[in-house]
């Protein structure tokens, strides 16, 4: 099977410019295409995995990526998805993040002897001269065509800054740039960014009189149609200290039984037609399916070692075996009382309860357990002599744990 046959099989095309020209392009190893990262926190998150293991298979057919990071674009902010404005971010903040980027992304793409690259729009958008990109690229957008674009529609009713009205004539550029310079000749980018993208082809048939193309990738939305990669606490990052690979393991080993199977066949590499037989499966063997999914995607981020770690811990918080690898928390001797904790505190300090109510409500409902035993009283206390050396292992839910020590 080709690449672009494999593609659409997984499911992760949503739309394209052309579909002839970019199967012809990436089958044959033709294409050199870019996909950009804005720089808005210091690791990248679940949402941009997808367009890592996208680049990453298109590489493996011979194509050549361009990861641009967005240090330009950064200082603007991307009003796609958003029903408030980015926080402006200072230079040194959207340069740190750029270089957490790039060491990540260096696990997913092999940038060697010229096989792929990384490039910098701060290159050429912050030296340029306002008046001069007003006369060079202000002709060529419709302001009209503008605002019926789906990343502004959804801004008008709240108000939608003129600094990020600039953003698809930003992006728009970047693509025109690369182009010019790289003879980069397909955008591709998650289905929220179709205009932005489209923005950039029409720039450069207009203003070189070239065709280039574009293609999105289809969103990872659960089942009840939300965006998957966030918790409670927050998003899942692939950075090892902001989300540990126990956590990141823990995530896809609980995803609904109705979105595993989708998540195995868009996201991991394992061959179509062993994820065709598990198609067929039900029942328990979805928790089968569900730890395949978790270790390959584990496994992909933070290597086989750190995956295997995180299986055998998850099996052992249901075998009562070594838990040696699961998530810990430290209480210090300063939250002792008379050598003792209360549960709710603990529950709370551990990070396992956002609120001391949210604690107390998981007690009476019989949602917590201590070294595999439930405990119903609220006013349970644990001595600071049961923390100390391998400590206890605290649940509360189904799913939730943490190795307490002091």
């Amino acid at each position: 099977m080709k690449i672009y046959d494999e593609l659409v099989a997984r499911g992760l095309i949503a739309q394209v410019t052309d579909e002839e020209e970019i199967r012809e392009l990436i089958n044959n190893g033709k294409a050199t295409f870019y996909i950009g990262f804005d720089p808005t926190a210091d690791s990248l998150h679940v949402g941009h995995f997808m367009a890592l293991c996208l680049m990453k298979r298109l590489q493996m057919a011979g194509n050549k990526p361009i990861a641009l990071i967005g240090g330009g674009t950064g200082y603007i902010g991307d009003p796609s998805g958003r029903s408030d404005m980015r926080s402006m971010m200072t230079p040194e903040i959207i340069q740190h993040n750029c270089d957490c980027f790039k060491k990540q992304m260096e696990r997913f793409i092999d940038f060697s002897e010229g096989k792929a690259m990384m490039v910098n729009n701060a290159d050429w958008l912050l030296d340029l001269n306002y008046v001069e990109l007003l006369r060079e690229v202000g002709p060529h957008f419709s302001v009209n065509r503008m605002l019926t674009a789906e990343c502004y529609k959804q801004r008008m009713e709240k108000g939608l800054s003129f600094l990020e009205f600039n953003y698809m004539i930003m992006q728009s550029y970047d693509f025109y740039m690369l182009y010019q310079k790289y003879g980069c000749n397909m955008q591709f980018g998650g289905d929220d960014q179709w205009s932005n993208m489209l923005g950039g082809t029409e720039l450069i048939r207009r203003k070189l009189g070239k065709n280039a193309c574009a293609m999105t990738i289809t969103l990872l939305l659960n089942s009840e149609g939300k965006k998957m990669g966030k918790t409670q606490s927050g998003a899942v990052w692939l950075d090892p200290n902001k989300t540990s690979p126990f956590d990141f393991y823990q995530y896809w080993r609980n995803v609904a039984d109705a979105d595993v199977l989708k998540c195995i066949r868009m996201l991991t590499f394992l061959p179509l037609e062993q994820i065709d037989e598990m198609d067929k499966w039900e029942g328990s063997q979805l928790n089968k399916a569900k730890e395949i999914l978790a270790y390959e995607l584990t496994a992909l981020v933070h290597g086989k070692e750190e995956a295997e770690k995180a299986q055998e811990a998850a099996r052992a918080l249901f075998s009562s075996g070594n838990a040696a690898n699961m998530p810990s928390a430290k209480i210090e001797e300063a939250d002792l009382v008379d050598g003792n904790i209360d549960l709710i505190s603990l529950l709370h300090k551990s990070g396992l309860a956002n609120t001391r109510s949210e604690a107390r409500r998981a007690i009476e409902q019989g949602g917590v357990a201590i070294d595999g035993e439930k405990v119903t009283d609220i006013k349970h206390l644990v001595s600071g002599e049961k923390l100390q050396g391998d400590g206890i292992v605290l649940k509360k839910g189904k799913k939730n744990f943490r190795k307490v020590t002091l």
